[in-house]
């Protein structure tokens, strides 16, 4: 009887062992490549004053569009605002932004305060249609094409380089 009660001890001894050796080696980075080359998912989004909801057809209109996951309490939203001013000039490019679990009066003061970028505007008050898109946190970025192929994801605030690699994109139709 003591020796089975041994082997179990040591059992269960390796096999806690076994799992944090697994954990530990596990790459725990976030990686979106796996995304690239992939579908839209399916959606049906709420626009943000509620009169409708967008779909996967409402970004098929223009030859690429960059869906934008921001809110106003995100810092580095507020930091990747002037770069989302300045593609919201182009011409075939559309920028779906869905603002991120955020407070109505707080999201419009945002926009009116620093400007509107985006050409639909919807939201996702509880967070539950940002899992579709893989999104993790705020502000993330997803740039898809007319086919809803998506081209690239941007975690974190849009950059400098991201601007320029966008209208590298964008611009070479």
């Amino acid at each position: 009887m003591q020796k089975i009660i041994k082997i179990t001890i040591l059992f269960i001894f390796l096999f806690v062992i076994g799992i944090f050796y697994v954990s530990l080696t596990r790459d725990t980075n976030y990686n979106t490549s796996n995304l690239i080359n992939k579908d839209v998912p399916e959606f049906q989004i709420t626009s943000f004053d509620e009169s409708n909801f967008f779909t996967r057809d409402d970004i098929k209109k223009n030859n690429y569009t960059l869906i934008n996951f921001w809110a106003s309490w995100c810092a580095p939203c507020k930091i990747e605002h002037p770069i989302l001013m300045k593609l919201s000039q182009k011409k075939n490019l559309m920028i779906l932004g869905i603002n991120f679990k955020d407070k109505e009066l707080q999201a419009k003061t945002f926009l009116s305060e620093l400007g509107n970028p985006y050409d639909l505007l919807a939201k996702d008050k509880n967070g539950k249609q940002s899992v579709k898109f893989g999104i993790y946190g705020i502000p993330e970025s997803i740039l898809v094409n007319k086919e809803l192929i998506i081209i690239q994801k941007f975690v974190g605030p849009l950059s400098v380089n991201d601007y320029n690699n966008i209208i590298k994109i964008i611009e070479s139709l």
